[in-house]
């Protein structure tokens, strides 16, 4: 709705599991590897709206789940935990660090944009 209502251009970017992410769960459980992914930092949601007194909004909390779980219940990640483990694990790892990275500067933003 607050896209719809800006009276210029709006973007939206949301996560959205494919088939070819391999959810082990399956696609019916879209919707909760959706939540997960948010809830382990893997995506953040946030808002940009130049029109609004506050014009950066991080609508996304801290992250609390399980982030290398959550790669665990994909097969695109898992598969290469299989073939290659330690290389699996560098690269998880890294991809942890900058999500915590990612999620800082979020609320960086927060303060640089929200209180104007």
């Amino acid at each position: 709705a607050e896209a719809e209502a800006y009276p210029g251009p709006s973007l939206i970017i949301a996560y959205a599991p494919c088939i070819n992410h391999g959810i082990k769960k399956g696609m019916s459980k879209a919707q909760t590897e959706e939540k997960l992914a948010v809830e382990c930092g893997y995506w953040n949601n946030f808002r940009f709206n130049p029109a609004a007194e506050k014009k950066f909004t991080l609508d996304s909390k801290a992250p609390t789940g399980d982030y290398q779980e959550f790669l665990k219940g994909e097969v695109r990640y898992a598969s290469l935990a299989m073939k290659n483990p330690e290389r699996a694990a560098d690269l998880f790892a890294k991809n942890e660090a900058d999500a915590k990275e990612r999620y800082e500067y979020l609320t960086k933003l927060v303060t640089l944009y929200g209180d104007k």
